[in-house]
């Protein structure tokens, strides 16, 4: 029997606060089972003068958001001031994710390089990618909509609109082209589902 893979609302491009407090109170994409899951900022968290590419990188497309959402002659200084950091840390990291990019709080990134996010994707809270990751549009029209705590290996592509459940595993160099339910595991090219406790050759 397939699995039904259920809709969701609009991920929050929402930042956290000012102070650096990372546990506020934030709208989150919805969960397959009709309740919210909160984005655990604190996987975000980042010293001002560390070096953490990743989370730097991070931390500029929420300081950008904040600042637009506030508007004001301080806010669209802060606003310029992050777009500058956002041109240095997408260099050194490699990555292009953009600042109006749709991603919920808790976003992991390992190792940064090659990810591709589409500016209208929409990734749930607490998810984590690897390097080369894509999200962007395919076959199918549309771009991707992840849930939350979707993990997606090295090389992989996310293409169209597809929907990702919650907790759904894509594997190294996958290619997803179709939804994948809460919970899977997307493997090959194109992808195909997989149960999680048979590994790729089903042995």
């Amino acid at each position: 029997m397939a699995s039904k893979v259920a809709s969701f609302s609009v991920v929050s491009r929402v930042s956290p606060k000012d102070d650096g407090d990372l546990s506020g109170d934030f709208t989150s994409v919805g969960v397959f089972d009709g309740t919210p899951e909160s984005p655990e900022w604190e996987r975000e968290q980042c010293p001002t003068m560390s070096w953490q590419p990743a989370r730097q990188l991070l931390r500029t497309v929420r300081d950008y958001q904040r600042a637009r959402s506030r508007g004001g002659v301080t806010s669209a200084v802060t606003s310029k001031v992050a777009v500058l950091r956002h041109r240095f840390w997408s260099v050194v990291t490699g990555a292009d994710i953009p600042l109006n990019a749709c991603i919920d709080g808790g976003l992991l990134l390992p190792h940064p390089n090659g990810v591709v996010i589409h500016p209208d994707a929409q990734i749930g809270p607490n998810c984590m990618f690897f390097q080369q990751v894509t999200i962007g549009t395919g076959p199918r029209p549309g771009v991707p909509r992840l849930g939350s705590h979707v993990d997606v290996g090295p090389g992989a592509k996310i293409l169209g609109g597809v929907v990702i459940g919650d907790h759904a595993v894509i594997g190294a160099n996958a290619v997803v082209l179709d939804d994948v339910p809460a919970g899977a595991v997307a493997v090959g090219i194109p992808a195909r589902i997989i149960p999680r406790n048979k590994d790729v050759d089903g042995e």
